[in-house]
């Protein structure tokens, strides 16, 4: 196998990656702008709904625990190890 051409392939997919993210954001903004402009939260085009709603999600403030019950933060956290590739 050659290392070599498997890094730069690898880094040409994450930058075709990242591309595409950009432009699936910018369109999700536009879709995003005209139904604030429609003033609707839910919308059909062509044969696909659209829904833009908020929804709430409760999650643990886990900087004001440590600050305020540094003890009960330490007891209840866990520490993982993983292994993370980098490329530079």
């Amino acid at each position: 196998m050659n290392l070599a051409a498997k890094v730069h392939e690898l880094k040409k997919l994450k930058l075709t990656v990242a591309n595409l993210e950009k432009d699936i954001t910018e369109i999700e903004d536009l879709i995003k702008a005209e139904m604030t402009a429609q003033d609707v939260s839910e919308m059909v085009v062509d044969v696909f709904k659209i829904r833009w709603v908020p929804y709430a999600s409760t999650r643990i403030d886990t900087t004001a625990l440590k600050a305020e019950l540094p003890d009960i933060a330490a007891r209840y956290s866990k520490t993982t190890e993983t292994r993370r590739l980098s490329i530079t």
